[in-house]
């Protein structure tokens, strides 16, 4: 494999596209692997990686019925924070953010991680306090955290609209270290790194059934015929559902469709990332120029990977509200990703009651910022065959226990969360 540098980019550059080998081989599925992990979105990758790296562990293949990264790896606006309140979610989401900060040296690839801030913005005394109580939280789990008044707020972003009568500004929490990075980069760095590990990727490779001898799996059905295995990780999204009915099982999810939208480019107007506290309204703008945003779920189940327009006029009127200017902006395309939406908002990663299956699921809005600290908690958990003391809070039982980790407080809804 080629090691990328400022030399090879030279040597490519002259020597034209014969220079450049695959990223990624492009092999046959062998008759049994010692971990299979179905999906080769980030999250499957980074696990596949770093069962390679951290635990020796190589012969495994990553199974994707499609692309590589054609799910919500592709489709998602691209944030990376770790402002979380409960210690539960906070833990993870901070070692995810250790791993980002060093990713693109440790992958050899640059997935384009820009550390421009996170910025929630408040609308009243109660968001206020609502953020002084996690700012506090998250300093106390050594997460960084400023509060900003109005004037902090406009100094940053003298582009809102700080004249809304209903909506007026207050002030907002800041995650410095927060950002955003390339999703593709993402899926191509860690399917570069974790192929040249030895690891098998193998696309066009649908899973259609899971093989079990009692309370065991011992494999995996496939498009290309039976593949064995000694363990199975699930790492599908919002399919988690469907993958663990092929077992037997049923989980506390449902699955929901989250839009995203990306504008004309333009000049730098947004140099960080804002949240809009009076509704669920996100945006950034993109190396390229374009505004990155999204809002609220579609507020059905679906597997579709598309959206309906009364959400589509939601979200840029949400858009608007806050940044007036942008009201002759073109809107270039939206897509649309399918969420796995847990019982309680937070991820599930850990054992299932079937010997030898895994799930790292239940990602709500959260899966991007998240995947390489889940992958490498998941590769632990595989590995030990028992959790990390990281996701150790995020595992199944916690439904049958009532430790739930209600981020958002909205109850046992999935659709609320």
């Amino acid at each position: 494999m080629t090691h990328y540098s400022i030399f090879s980019l030279v040597k490519g550059a002259l020597c034209g596209p014969g220079a450049w080998s695959p990223a990624w081989r492009e092999p046959e599925p062998k008759a049994e692997y010692d971990v299979v992990i179905v999906g080769a979105g980030g999250h499957g990758l980074a696990t596949a990686y770093y069962l390679a790296k951290e635990h020796g562990i190589t012969n495994v293949a990553v199974l994707e019925k499609g692309y590589l990264g054609g799910g919500n790896t592709g489709r998602n606006t691209t944030i990376v924070r770790s402002n979380y309140l409960l210690d539960g979610n906070a833990h993870l989401y901070e070692w995810s953010m250790k791993l980002w900060e060093n990713l693109s040296h440790d992958l050899n690839y640059n997935v384009m991680f820009s550390q421009r801030g996170v910025l929630n913005l408040a609308h009243s005394d109660a968001q206020m306090d609502a953020f002084r109580r996690r700012g506090n939280s998250m300093r106390l789990n050594g997460i960084d955290a400023e509060l900003l008044d109005r004037e902090g707020v406009r100094a940053m972003v003298p582009h809102l609209n700080f004249e809304d009568a209903r909506f007026p500004i207050y002030g907002g929490l800041l995650q410095p270290r927060g950002g955003t990075a390339r999703h593709d980069a993402v899926a191509w760095g860690f399917a570069r790194a974790a192929d040249s590990r030895g690891i098998d990727i193998i696309q066009n490779c649908e899973v259609t059934g899971i093989r079990r001898e009692g309370n065991r799996v011992t494999g995996v059905e496939t498009s290309r015929g039976f593949i064995g295995a000694k363990k199975i990780g699930i790492a599908v999204a919002g399919n988690s559902s469907r993958l663990a009915a092929m077992a037997g099982l049923r989980l506390p999810m449902e699955s929901h469709l989250l839009q995203a939208f990306v504008s004309e480019a333009l000049k730098p107007v947004i140099d960080t990332v804002v949240t809009y506290g009076a509704h669920h309204f996100y945006v950034s703008q993109s190396d390229k120029g374009s505004l990155v945003f999204g809002g609220d779920l579609d507020g059905y189940n679906s597997y579709a990977q598309r959206g309906n327009l009364p959400v589509v006029e939601d979200v840029i009127t949400a858009g608007l509200s806050l940044f007036p200017n942008l009201s002759r902006v073109k809107l270039l395309r939206h897509w649309g990703g399918v969420m796995d939406m847990s019982m309680d908002g937070s991820p599930i990663i850990g054992k299932l009651p079937v010997e030898g299956l895994y799930l790292n699921g239940g990602w709500c809005y959260g899966g991007f910022k998240a995947t390489p600290g889940s992958g490498w908690v998941f590769a632990h958990t595989i590995a030990n065959d028992q959790p990390h003391p990281i996701n150790e809070p995020l595992s199944l039982e916690r439904f049958e226990t009532g430790a739930v980790l209600d981020e958002k407080g909205a109850g046992p809804v999935p659709g609320h969360h």
